[in-house]
């Protein structure tokens, strides 16, 4: 497992495929945060159709002796007992620009434990995913970002990224 400085006492460490199960965990994770009363069973659906060895996927690992030492946050009581723990997640994987038909990068998750954020990380992630677009040629990265989760949005415009299209839904449930 390659395994580098995110930021000072974060550690971004390569996942493989044998982590299905968390990454699973980590969806999990976001859409209960933004959805809590809605059903997540497609999720594992989504994983076994998209994750492979052409998706990448990074772990952030909170490493607790280093943060003890620099002392700039608080230790969450929750993470007092380990060593290094898993609190964010990225994976990538590819899309196809509608216009051109160049095959270019994509967020499929970006992921930062609650008591995580704030720090850099959610940048820090973004960075590293448009290093690895830009390393294997991509002249472009996408994501997709619900409206309604406006630090994220935020986050993605601080970022210089902008609206390219709008995805509209309409409910098909029966009429009354």
């Amino acid at each position: 497992m390659v395994s580098i400085e995110l930021i000072r006492g974060y550690q971004l460490c390569s996942g493989s495929g044998l982590d299905r199960a968390k990454l699973l965990n980590f969806l999990h994770k976001t859409y209960q945060e933004l959805y809590p009363d809605q059903p997540l069973s497609h999720l594992a659906l989504m994983v076994e159709q998209y994750f492979s060895n052409q998706t990448p996927l990074w772990w952030v690992e909170w490493e607790r002796e280093k943060a003890e030492l620099g002392g700039d946050f608080p230790i969450p009581a929750s993470f007092s007992s380990f060593h290094s723990h898993k609190v964010g997640c990225l994976w990538l994987g590819n899309a196809i620009d509608q216009i051109s038909g160049d095959r270019h990068a994509h967020i499929f998750l970006l992921y930062v434990d609650p008591e995580h954020r704030q720090r850099g990380i959610g940048s820090a992630l973004v960075n590293c995913a448009e290093n690895w677009a830009r390393e294997r040629g991509d002249r472009q990265i996408g994501l997709q970002v619900f409206l309604s989760n406006k630090p994220a949005v935020n986050l993605y415009q601080k970022l210089g990224y902008q609206t390219h299209s709008i995805s509209m839904i309409k409910s098909l449930r029966n009429r009354n």
